[in-house]
């Protein structure tokens, strides 16, 4: 496995951990990625997600589904992420590429009102 829960797990010591689809699907991108990968955040429960400086997106942001996770990637890694995500039916994939904190969100979210699916958004 290249992911460990301490990796996974919300940040504020809940435990609240990605489903285990989820972290399988995850596992799938990282070995056809075929380098490490660094997670910058991914399941988060609801009370710390409502904090404004860990997400604007409340108490029910997509990481609080556990089935979003953020990468610190760049350049041409970015690309390739971001091509082999879509490959493999992630929904929703996030872009930071600019200034100090790039990375990578990728999301395997429903289509939904008002949330329509697949999506690409930058932040």
């Amino acid at each position: 496995m290249y992911f460990s829960d301490a990796e996974l797990a919300c940040k504020c010591g809940c435990g609240f951990l990605p489903p285990a689809d989820f972290r399988s699907k995850l596992e799938r991108l990282r070995e056809r990625f075929g380098k490490p990968l660094s997670v910058t955040s991914a399941a988060r429960c609801p009370a710390y997600n409502s904090d404004p400086k860990v997400s604007l997106t409340g108490k029910t942001g997509p990481h609080t589904t556990g089935r979003a996770t953020d990468f610190a990637v760049s350049h041409a890694d970015a690309l390739t992420l971001f091509d082999l995500a879509r490959q493999q039916g992630f929904t929703g994939i996030g872009v930071q590429q600019k200034g100090a904190k790039r990375f990578l969100h990728p999301d395997d979210l429903p289509n939904a009102p008002g949330q329509p699916r697949p999506t690409i958004w930058s932040y």
